[in-house]
C-alpha cells in the first residue's frame, strides 16, 4: 500500500516503523527536518519537509496516487484540514485522523463525507483510558484486550510461585477446570516467545497470554496467580484528558482522588467531576502522599505528560505502601526499563494507539488489531468469508488450517457464541477468528489466509 503519514512524532514515527517493516510504500511529512532525517536513516521510507495540510506538500508526498492518508500531527486542525484537502483535491480513498479535543468529538455529523471527510477518527486519550480501565477491572493483569465487542478477552498475566498451574503441563488446565474453556495463545519466558502445546510446562515468572470468554477470565487468572481483590481506592496523578476521563468513568464505582499541579485545572476538574476528590499539589511530594494515606491506595495511576514525574511519583508511592502502581510512559525506551521492578504496569500510549491504526491498514477483512510486546507481536480479529473453494479457512477444522509459523488461533466467535479454538472446531463463513501472531514478518501470510479467492466472485 502507498501510505502518507503526517506527523513524525511518537505515534507517527512508531507507525512508520511498523508499516515500513511490512514492505509498504511509506512517506512521512513533518515540519521538523531533523526528526525526519533521523527516521530516514533508520527506515526505508520517503520523507517530505513541510506543513501536512498544504496542497503543494501533499502533492510532493504523492497524495495523487496514495491509498491512505494518516494524519497524526499534534494539531487537530491540521489533521482535519489535511483530510479535507486530500479528499477535495486528490480523492484519497482512505483518510484517518487523530482528533483529541472533545469539543470536536461530541459534535454529531461533523466527521462525514459531506462535512469534514474523515473515514476513521482516532482519539488516543480514549484508547489509553479504555486500556487503563480494563486493567483496573482485572487486578493482576498486565494487559487486557477485547474482541467482538467485549465477548472475548485476551489477557496477559505473570505466573506466580504457588499458582495451581505453575509446574504443570498446559493439558492439565482442561482436566483441572472442565467447566471453563480457555486457550493459552502464547508464553513469553525471559522475553522469548514459546508456542504453547499440551505438554508445555508453565514456569513461575512466565508471561502467559490466554484467551477466554469475558465471563471466564477471573477463573483462569486464579489458576496462574493468586487472585487480587478488586481495586476500590484509586489515586490518579495528572488531571489532563486521560486523568479526567478515567476519573469520570470510575468515580461512581470507586473512591477516586486526582492530584493536579495547576490550580486553574483543579478548579475545572472539581466543577466537572461529581464524586472525585481533587487535590492541588505535586505527586512527587512525600508530604502530600503521607497526608493522603497513600498506603491505603489500591492502585496509583501516574498519567501526566512528563515521564520523569510519572516514574518518580510511582516509585515513591510504591515505597510508601501503594499496593499497585501503573505508569504512563511516552518514551518507549523507558517502558522495558521500568516495568516489573517497583513499577507494576508501564503503559506506552503510542503502542496502545498503534493497534487501532493498524486495523485499517491490514488487508483482508481485519476488524481488530492489538499491538503486543512493544510491537513484537500482534493479536488480530479477522472475519472468514467465502466457501470451501474460495477460502483457505472456511469449511476447515482448525487443526487442518495451514497457519503461518508462530501463529495460533485462540478463539472463533459465531454470532454471540464463543468457541475456544480446539483442533476439531470447523470455521464457517462469517465467523470472527482471533489469532495471535508472534512473528510480525508473518502478518502478510495471515492476511492472505483471510483473503477470498476469485472463485468467490
Amino acid at each position: 500500500m502507498k501510505i502518507i503519514i503526517l506527523g513524525a512524532g511518537q505515534v507517527g514515527g512508531t507507525l512508520a516503523e511498523h508499516l515500513a517493516r511490512e514492505e509498504n510504500d511509506i512517506t512521512v511529512v513533518d515540519t521538523d527536518a531533523d526528526r525526519l532525517r533521523e527516521l530516514h536513516t533508520r527506515l526505508d521510507i520517503r520523507t517530505v519537509t513541510g506543513a501536512g495540510s498544504y496542497p503543494i506538500v501533499l502533492r510532493q508526498a504523492g497524495c495523487e496516487d496514495a491509498d491512505m492518508l494518516i494524519a497524526v500531527t499534534n494539531t487537530d486542525e491540521v489533521n482535519m484540514i489535511a483530510c479535507q484537502v486530500a479528499h477535495t483535491l486528490f480523492r484519497t480513498p482512505t483518510k484517518i485522523a487523530r482528533v483529541r479535543a472533545t469539543a470536536y468529538l461530541t459534535r454529531k455529523g461533523l466527521f462525514a463525507h459531506e462535512a469534514v471527510p474523515i473515514d476513521v477518527l482516532i482519539s488516543p486519550e480514549q484508547v489509553v483510558t479504555d486500556h487503563i480501565r480494563r486493567l483496573i477491572e482485572h487486578p493482576g493483569a498486565l494487559q487486557v484486550l477485547e474482541f467482538t465487542g467485549g465477548l472475548v478477552q485476551l489477557v496477559a498475566v505473570k505466573a506466580y510461585y504457588g499458582g495451581p498451574l505453575v509446574g504443570q503441563e498446559l493439558g492439565f488446565l482442561r482436566r483441572h477446570m472442565p467447566s471453563v474453556d480457555t486457550r493459552v495463545a502464547a508464553i513469553y519466558r525471559r522475553n522469548r516467545p514459546i508456542i504453547p502445546r499440551g505438554d508445555t510446562v508453565i514456569e513461575a515468572d512466565d508471561e502467559v497470554f490466554f484467551i477466554a470468554a469475558r465471563r471466564d477470565i477471573r477463573a483462569v487468572m486464579s489458576e496462574l496467580r493468586r487472585l487480587e481483590r478488586d481495586f476500590r481506592r484509586v489515586v490518579i496523578v495528572g488531571g489532563g484528558n486521560i486523568g479526567e476521563r478515567l476519573a469520570e468513568h470510575l468515580e461512581h464505582s470507586h473512591q477516586v482522588k486526582i492530584v493536579e499541579r495547576s490550580l486553574e485545572r483543579c478548579t475545572q476538574l472539581s466543577e466537572r467531576l461529581d464524586r472525585t476528590v481533587v487535590l492541588h499539589g505535586s505527586a512527587t511530594s512525600k508530604r502530600l502522599l503521607e497526608e493522603e494515606n497513600i498506603e491505603d491506595c489500591d492502585i496509583f495511576c501516574a498519567l501526566t505528560n512528563d515521564d520523569e514525574v510519572n516514574i518518580m511519583s510511582s516509585m515513591l508511592a510504591k515505597r510508601m505502601g501503594a499496593k499497585k502502581v501503573l505508569t504512563l510512559i511516552n518514551n518507549a525506551a523507558y517502558v522495558d526499563l521500568v516495568q516489573g521492578g517497583e513499577i507494576d504496569i508501564a503503559i506506552s500510549p503510542q503502542q496502545a494507539t498503534i493497534g487501532s491504526l493498524l486495523t485499517h491498514v491490514r488487508r483482508g477483512d481485519i476488524v481488530n488489531v492489538h499491538s503486543l510486546r512493544r510491537g513484537a507481536a500482534e493479536a488480530i480479529e479477522a472475519i472468514a468469508h467465502g466457501d470451501t473453494q474460495s477460502s483457505k479457512v472456511v469449511g476447515r477444522a482448525i487443526g487442518d488450517i495451514d497457519l503461518p509459523s508462530g501463529t495460533t488461533i485462540g478463539a472463533v466467535v459465531r454470532g454471540k457464541e464463543v468457541l475456544i479454538a480446539h483442533d476439531d472446531v470447523v470455521v464457517e463463513s462469517g465467523d470472527h477468528v482471533i489469532l495471535f501472531v508472534i512473528d510480525k514478518r508473518r502478518i502478510r501470510d495471515v492476511e492472505r489466509l483471510f483473503q477470498v479467492g476469485l472463485t468467490f466472485f
